[in-house]
């Protein structure tokens, strides 16, 4: 068990009553899953916390793991009128029942929803982080709906947490809000464990199975859509394996073929081209990664992407997009490169980098993992929520930043 949990069973009142209630929520239990692993369970030292998400069984899962209350309310992620006014019902007559005095919400319909039903039963503390931004890459009434929906969740919450910088001058650019935005110790929400994420003995045994002697490995982890830009680093790859055919690409993560599904051409090269292995989603990508030479990950949008972060921490150097939270992780030259978004050749070339200059990249490898620790670092991330939250427990909703 971590010191700071420790540390935070010592400091934690004995006597339950006194405790705040706390509700985190978001729409679909993988979200809460992902990015507040551990967490949960440290807060609830604290915090009488209760986990609100879509019924499922990840859900139950995270209330066992976690140790920590759970509420299984309907939420869609596209937007339904019908369903959301149901799902908006729901969650005002549980905030009614319970009385928390904090709802901290993060994803969008979850927020959406969550900071109205929280501002009609007068929650004191109603924050939403928000971990990425989709009206920027959506166009029409599409993107003003999106940017409406956003505009009404800062409307009704008392604190915004964007994740990272990038978020910030976004939401500041399209003016969602004319409220202050805190953006909480260097960004990242869940913040990484660099005792988990290393490479130990038994990550190095089932790397070795992985690894060819030989050959540069490009890795990607995350879901297989377009909005990733899988299409593209596809085919960067396959022209970049015609001048040298001594690379691989490893695909870690689950290919959707209903939400962006990718181009057909794209699936084909992925079942058939001899040097990119699909393995699908994995528990454990720590043996992917440390398999790897590099990361690739030329995502159109993220809020601040987790696998950055780890791959880093595994020692990874990284070829990323010029997006939020991927150009706050990677210094040029220094852990990484940033390329432009949607470009097939950028990727090409970045990739071919790595390829012809081996002492670059492992120069670059030599920094990534320091420079995770120092900015990352799971234990910072969460000493800064926790006292973030109290602050906003004894001072209200005023902020002294």
């Amino acid at each position: 068990m971590k010191i700071f949990w420790l540390v935070t069973k010592i400091r934690v009142f004995t006597d339950n009553m006194s405790r705040k209630k706390l509700i985190r929520i978001s729409t679909v239990p993988t979200s809460l899953n992902t990015f507040l692993r551990g967490q949960l369970e440290m807060l609830s030292f604290h915090f009488e916390v209760v986990a609100v998400s879509s019924p499922d069984a990840e859900l139950e899962e995270l209330g066992k793991r976690e140790g920590v209350r759970t509420v299984a309310v309907s939420m869609e992620r596209h937007i339904s009128l019908l369903r959301d006014f149901i799902s908006l019902i729901r969650l005002i007559m549980l905030f009614a029942k319970e009385r928390p005095y904090i709802v901290h919400s993060m994803t969008p319909k979850a927020g959406l929803l969550s900071m109205i039903a929280a501002w009609l039963t007068r929650v004191p503390v109603r924050m939403h982080t928000f971990t990425g931004l989709v009206f920027p890459t959506a166009t029409g009434m599409m993107r003003r709906i999106l940017i409406l929906m956003d505009r009404i969740t800062c409307f009704c919450a008392t604190y915004i947490n964007p994740e990272g910088e990038g978020v910030k001058r976004d939401l500041q650019r399209f003016r969602i809000t004319s409220k202050p935005l805190y953006i909480i110790a260097n960004g990242n929400v869940r913040g990484v464990d660099m005792n988990y994420y290393n490479r130990t003995s038994e990550v190095m045994e089932k790397a070795e199975k992985i690894r060819e002697n030989g050959i540069f490995t490009f890795c990607f982890v995350g879901r297989l859509v377009k909005d990733k830009g899988i299409n593209e680093l596809i085919c960067a790859f396959v022209k970049l394996f015609e001048l040298h055919n001594e690379i691989r690409l490893l695909l870690v993560g689950r290919m959707e073929d209903k939400l962006d599904p990718l181009f057909t051409s794209t699936i084909e090269q992925i079942k058939n081209h001899k040097a990119i292995r699909y393995v699908g989603l994995q528990n454990d990508v720590r043996p992917y990664l440390a398999a790897s030479d590099a990361l690739v990950f030329p995502s159109y949008r993220e809020g601040f992407p987790n696998v950055v972060l780890e791959a880093g921490a595994m020692g990874l150097p990284s070829i990323v997009t010029n997006i939020n939270g991927s150009n706050e992780i990677i210094i040029p030259d220094e852990n990484g490169v940033i390329i432009s978004v949607r470009d097939e050749e950028a990727i090409f070339r970045a990739m071919k980098f790595f390829v012809e200059t081996p002492d670059e990249v492992n120069s670059m490898a030599r920094k990534a993992r320091e420079l995770v620790a120092s900015r990352y670092e799971q234990n910072l991330i969460w000493s800064a929520l926790l006292k973030e939250y109290k602050y906003l427990i004894k001072n209200g909703c005023q902020h002294n930043k």
